[in-house]
């Protein structure tokens, strides 16, 4: 099988849910082109090492919290309107534990979090192609956009402060621009532009309605290729805004977050793959002061895969 169809498995390798509970970005190569009929199924572990819940969009105050997070999802590629098409799936399995300093409150909690669902359209540069089509495709600019959607289905107890689930739905809308380019276009550059929507938590220690403003925020990565077989990627992201209000009254917390990372694919075969992630917050003005790390291994199949 040819370069064409061994770059697109990275793009399949690296396309997930993003994760509140990880580090809030959309990975690099996430909008690249792919064959209709591709499946993949995606397996992951990550650690994180912050002062939020599951939920990284509310701030503990003094609290020093260790996650493990594992995840199932699954994705198909599928053409409409003669272009790409993807959906996904995925529910994780965390374990949370830590404690606020200045108090008593320590503990730990295990149990599914909230799963997510995405649904996601090439509009530019994104035609839909079998497998053997996809043996002369080119890259080119891509514009994608895509809707994610996070159900709260995880564990809450809203008189616990260790929660599992954010006991609210979360919308995320994200419109995305790839640019390959250099010798060979060994290079790549990817924008996106995104904002989390979130309903209402009607019962916020207890009794209390706890209100949130969108959290919009702005992405860039900057991949290199060093062969058909492993690239790397330097990934920023910056929020901001997301000022929380308890039964209509002003937190005064407004956001202002800087998170730098970077990722390593290395594509094993056309079939398998593996995503290895770092990721540090620099500025966390009211916002999650993490440091985490997560590897996924991909496997991929559909009709035309060797």
């Amino acid at each position: 099988m040819n370069q064409r169809l061994l770059l697109s498995c990275f793009a399949v390798a690296v396309l997930h849910l993003p994760g509140e509970a990880w580090a809030q970005f959309t990975d690099a190569h996430s909008y690249d082109n792919t064959p209709v009929g591709t499946n993949q199924i995606e397996l992951s572990y990550a650690y994180v090492h912050a002062n939020s819940s599951v939920d990284t969009s509310l701030i503990i105050t003094g609290a020093k919290l260790n996650l493990n997070q594992g995840m199932i999802s699954y994705a198909r590629y599928f053409g409409l309107f003669k272009r790409t098409m993807w959906v996904e799936a995925g529910v994780p399995i965390v374990g949370l534990s830590g404690s606020v300093s200045g108090t008593r409150i320590q503990g730990s909690i295990n149990g599914a979090g909230d799963s997510g669902y995405q649904m996601a359209m090439l509009l530019k540069g994104g035609p839909a192609l079998s497998v053997e089509q996809f043996e002369n495709y080119k890259p080119t600019t891509t514009l994608g956009v895509s809707f994610t959607l996070t159900a709260p289905s995880g564990q809450y107890n809203a008189g616990k402060v260790l929660n599992l689930g954010s006991n609210r739905w979360l919308f995320k809308p994200e419109i995305a621009l790839s640019q390959p380019f250099g010798p060979e276009q060994k290079w790549q550059v990817d924008a996106y532009a995104n904002a989390y929507f979130y309903t209402d938590n009607t019962s916020y220690r207890r009794r209390e309605i706890l209100h949130q403003q969108p959290l919009p925020g702005f992405e860039g990565h900057l991949s290199y290729s060093f062969n058909d077989s492993v690239w790397v990627s330097l990934d920023t992201r910056y929020s901001f805004r997301a000022t929380t209000f308890v039964n209509g009254i002003d937190q005064n917390n407004g956001q202002q977050n800087f998170i730098l990372g970077s990722e390593m694919n290395v594509s094993i075969n056309t079939r398998n793959s593996l995503l290895f992630e770092f990721a540090k917050a620099l500025v966390h003005q009211n916002g999650p002061a993490l440091t985490g790390f997560a590897v996924k291994y991909d496997y991929t199949w559909g009709r035309g895969y060797r």
